[in-house]
């Protein structure tokens, strides 16, 4: 491996990675299956790739050619060099409207393509789910389809030209005609024409085998039609020409509801018009563009209302040149749909938006039943006669239950192609049997139907073991004579497709621990097995998008650096890897998957965004406490992971103005930065002059308090540094007729800790712990048994508000959002945990649930800001959409990240990636806003980072409230922070 390594670096100009996270990265792609690489190779271009080529042809190891790592049937992985095409050849060559063409490099992502064409009213057909992350040459290696195939056909139908780098490194131009084709090709196709001609079955979606019948004359002699879904095992693509199609002008989105999902199969073929206006991708005439299917099972509860009544349904989507029109389309469909139960049309962009992604995200939901349990791809595609997948689904349907197992079909029902994923039990030697024979008897079936093994996403090992079922015998033969053509040597992605490896083997699961591992925090929703938790990444790849759209917030670090190790998929699979212990041995003290970790802005998305709920700031809590277990800490650790605790300390001492006043001396200030690790380009925030807490116990009874009481949770950042928040929300609530009330506090000597009395130094030790803490400092940083300690004692303090029915009002987004799933993953056997995160609300959320009546002051200002990253993921957003609503607070809040993520930001050596994660939506959105823009921020870190990099003072919602309430917006006490909020 050395020899091999020393000479890959010599030949490529590109990246040569033999460690270990760069294998650890691609062991795996979206499928069941693992296999562990001896190096990647990133290459810069067509002459990188023919020397890598010829280096591994010389050591006998193999290549697998590897784009976005979304693949279902294992064909992205590999034992020997893979070749990542997303790192260097992504580009766009070129684009010309009048021909309708693009030339792209094969590690190009679908939506940049897209984005490229859009312009022009164009677009390229095929579209996957996986559109956001998956490449071009990955849909050109597996003949991808997507939603719009009833329109504009697979990948193959819009594929020009290919530019090819055999295994023995001939440079190829495939199109049509045997002008470009490998020697003997022609021959082997015109000794064979009769098998040709008759061995496979018709039928839009048949992905599975190579398609030799795009050879026979009659076709065309298409040769890069042919090289299509070969899945990497015939050459290397460096380059290929695709064709685009005209897109609408406005599109319409019919919802048809049906009683089960058969009776939407059996009405799908009757909404597409028969002949060869569905073949060819020539741009879909006036027919539908889509006919997606999916039952109720794969609807999230939030998402079922707005759906027409069913149990299942077609979501159909019809063009036009105007609104109008693509609504008649729709308004046809509908009518042409009797036996629908309902049904709704959509015009609104945003609504179907907001549709589509329910289904798009199947591929993620469907990886876990409706218990909970896990379920997994390995029959993900099949596809059938569009007539024939009402019977289909019934015996598939059938087929499951003899086996005892249970998946939810979907998919793209227009073209007779279900996704689906079972619940096969892959981890044990009976349940591995299982999955054999099911597989076995469902080839079976789907061949007694006239279908494919695949309909869109490759044989690759799950499937080519079965070939020989649905094409029989002398057909597979000719698909391993078609492949010693192109590569005799056995190169290129052995084991796939031809002399394919058995299904069962090579899982990836069989590698990991078979008793779940000692861990801190409880993971109720995975049974309390860690690497349960870790295998939730089936690895569907969403936090791999490249540019936030919407409210999304996932991943921000993936976004800042494009590099997989900070992807919640890179991340997840290094995690895999350390529980494994093969490539990763380092276990919990792995520097690998620390480094992996340390850009991780624990900002939660991941917990909302992933379609399978990964929580990567968890698992990195979880990481850090047992990596430091018994070691020295990073200083930030100490600095900013014991916040609470410095801060409480300066508060008694009355040491605020010290601490800001030394704090303005810079070789101080540059100081005590350096030995706390904090970045130095940072500025240390300002302390409040006056707590919150202190404020309160000063404050006079006022009149308006009389009502229903809600706690309100004096926070960290509100009590030191933005109690101007806490201020403004107290005179909110009890505008709103609400009783404020604070939690209690530790008492020393029958008084109340904090009464002004003389103490000693041994009380003021005593009772320096003395208030409520969320502990989102301690988990951030991983020192959960500090964390556990600071959540029992708040508990202890908050027993008396648990015994009455009062809500627990918090005011900063990511401490609420610690108290509702932090503390009971802490804390699981401990029912106060649990009864204290069901009490916690947010700001909007006390006063929609609990002052109902209540009209807000009306502002009639257009609002500028980000929602919070941890409201977004945990807590959600309507309550304040409709506070803001009601305030007249008009327009929209960017999503993603700030990018200072609590002490994220402000650590040493992040600083360059948190400013990327905020020039990419909060920053652009403020600068744009308007001048009479309320800049809303309801995070502490949030209103730093647009203090310190934009000079704008961002607030909270209680804030802008509280001005609407007279007085000339005073709230009771000083501001505190930076003046000049914009406008």
């Amino acid at each position: 491996m050395t020899d091999l390594e020393a000479e890959l670096r010599k030949a490529v100009r590109g990246d040569v990675g033999f460690d270990v996270t760069s294998r650890a990265l691609v062991t795996m792609d979206a499928s069941n299956y693992r296999r562990v690489p001896l190096g990647v190779v990133a290459p810069r271009d067509a002459d990188d790739v023919s020397a890598a080529l010829e280096v591994c042809r010389a050591h006998g190891v193999p290549v697998v050619a590897r784009g976005g790592g979304t693949s279902i049937a294992g064909q992205a992985t590999g034992t020997g060099v893979v070749l990542d095409f997303t790192r260097h050849m992504n580009r766009l060559v070129a684009l010309d409207p009048e021909t309708r063409t693009a030339v792209v490099q094969p590690g190009l992502v679908l939506d940049r393509l897209q984005e490229a064409a859009a312009p022009h009213g164009l677009r390229f057909g095929p579209d996957p789910s996986t559109h956001s992350r998956c490449t071009l040459g990955g849909m050109i290696g597996n003949n991808s389809c997507g939603s719009h195939s009833v329109a504009w056909g697979t990948t193959a139908d819009s594929v020009r030209e290919l530019r090819v780098v055999t295994a023995r490194g001939g440079r190829l131009r495939l199109g049509q005609g045997w002008a470009g084709a490998p020697a003997g090709l022609r021959e082997l196709v015109e000794g064979d024409l009769a098998l040709l001609r008759t061995g496979f079955p018709e039928l839009p979606r048949r992905i599975s085998g190579y398609a030799l019948d795009a050879l026979l004359p009659e076709r065309g002699v298409d040769v890069a039609r042919s090289f299509c879904g070969s899945e990497g095992t015939l050459g290397v693509l460096t380059e290929a020409v695709v064709r685009l199609v005209e897109a609408p002008r406005t599109r319409a989105l019919a919802v048809l509801g049906y009683g089960d999902e058969s009776g939407a199969a059996e009405a799908a073929a009757g909404l597409l018009p028969a002949g060869p206006a569905r073949a060819g991708g020539t741009g879909g005439g006036s027919g539908p563009l889509t006919v997606e299917g999916m039952a109720a099972d794969l609807v999230p509860a939030g998402a079922a209302a707005a759906l027409p009544r069913g149990g299942a349904w077609l979501f159909v989507e019809t063009g036009g040149e105007t609104e109008s029109e693509a609504h008649a389309r729709a308004r046809a469909v509908v009518r042409s749909a009797p036996d629908a139960v309902d049904s709704l049309i959509v015009t609104d962009p945003a609504g179907q938006r907001a549709l589509w992604r329910v289904r798009e995200d199947a591929s993620g939901t469907a990886t876990r039943m409706p218990d909970g349990s896990e379920a997994w791809p390995g029959w993900e595609d099949c596809a059938v006669p569009p007539a024939r997948l009402g019977a289909y689904l019934r015996d598939f349907r059938a087929l499951l239950a003899a086996h005892g197992l249970r998946g939810t079909p979907y998919g793209h029902f227009g073209d007779g192609c279900i996704h689906v994923r079972i619940d096969f039990d892959l981890l044990t030697e009976p349940g591995i049997g299982r999955f054999r024979r099911f597989s076995e008897e469902l080839a079976g079936l789907v061949v007694a139907h006239g279908g494919s093994l695949s309909g869109e996403h490759g044989d690759g090992q799950a499937r080519a073991e079965l070939l020989p079922r649905m094409y029989g015998e002398p057909m597979v033969a000719l698909f391993g004579r078609a492949k010693g053509v192109w590569d005799p040597d056995d190169l290129l992605n052995p084991g796939m497709l031809v002399r394919p490896a058995p299904l069962d083997t090579g899982l990836r699961f069989s590698v990991l621990p078979r008793e779940p591992v000692p861990v801190a925090f409880g993971y109720p929703s995975d049974g309390g097995d860690f690497s349960a938790a870790v295998r939730r990444c089936v690895g569907v790849a969403k936090c791999r998008t490249t540019t936030a759209g919407g409210p999304e917030v996932m991943c921000p670090s993936f976004r800042a650096t494009g590099e997989e190790a900070h992807s919640t998929r890179g991340r997840a699979r290094l995690l895999h890897e350390m529980l494994a212990g093969e490539v990763v041995t380092g276990g919990w003290r792995s520097p690998e998957v620390r480094d992996a970790l340390d850009l991780c802005l624990s900002c939660k998305g991941c917990r909302s965004d992933c379609p399978v709920g990964v929580d990567m700031a968890t698992y990195k809590a979880e990481f850090l406490h047992h990596h430091y277990a018994g070691r020295r800490r990073p200083a930030a650790h100490y600095a900013m992971g014991r916040l609470p605790r410095w801060l409480r300390w300066a508060s008694r001492t009355r040491a605020t103005g010290l601490v800001n006043a030394l704090a303005r001396v810079r070789p101080l200030a540059w100081a005590v930065k350096r030995a706390g690790g904090i970045a130095g380009e940072r500025a240390i925030p300002r302390l409040a002059g006056e707590t919150f807490s202190r404020w309160w116990r000063r404050r006079p009874a006022r009149a308006g308090g009389g009502g229903e009481p809600v706690v309100l949770w004096p926070d960290t950042f509100t009590e030191h540094f933005s109690p101007s928040v806490g201020r403004a929300a107290v005179r909110v609530l009890e505008a709103a007729g609400l009783r404020v009330v604070l939690p209690p506090t530790l008492r020393m000597r029958g008084r109340p800790v904090g009464d002004g009395r003389t103490r000693s130094a041994a009380a003021l030790l005593t009772a320096r712990r003395d208030r409520v803490c969320c502990g989102l400092t301690y988990v951030s940083t991983g020192q959960l048994d500090h964390a556990r300690a600071v959540l029992r004692r708040t508990l202890d303090l908050m027993e008396p508000v648990l015994e009455t029915a009062a809500p627990v009002v918090v005011l900063e987004p990511s401490c609420a959002a610690a108290l509702r799933t932090d503390l009971p993953g802490l804390l699981p056997d401990d029912p106060r945990a649990r009864r204290l995160a069901g009490r916690v609300l947010t700001f909007a959320e006390t006063l929609e649930r609990h002052a109902p009546d209540w009209v807000p002051p009306r502002l009639d200002r257009p609002v500028a800001g980000q929602t919070h990253c941890h409201q977004h993921a945990v807590l959600g957003d309507a309550p304040d959409r409709r506070l803001r609503e009601a305030a007249g607070l008009t327009g929209e809040l960017s999503g993603g990240c700030c990018g200072l993520a609590g002490d994220f930001g402000f650590e040493e050596g992040h600083f360059e990636v948190s400013v990327a994660c905020a020039e990419e939506q909060l920053l652009p959105a403020v600068r744009s806003a308007p001048p009479d823009a309320a800049v809303l921020a309801d995070g502490f870190s949030c209103r730093t980072q647009l203090e310190q990099l934009a000079g704008v003072r961002g607030r909270h919602l209680a804030e802008v409230l509280a001005d609407g309430l007279g007085n000339n917006g005073a709230v009771d006490g000083p501001a505190d922070g930076p003046a000049g909020e914009r406008g």
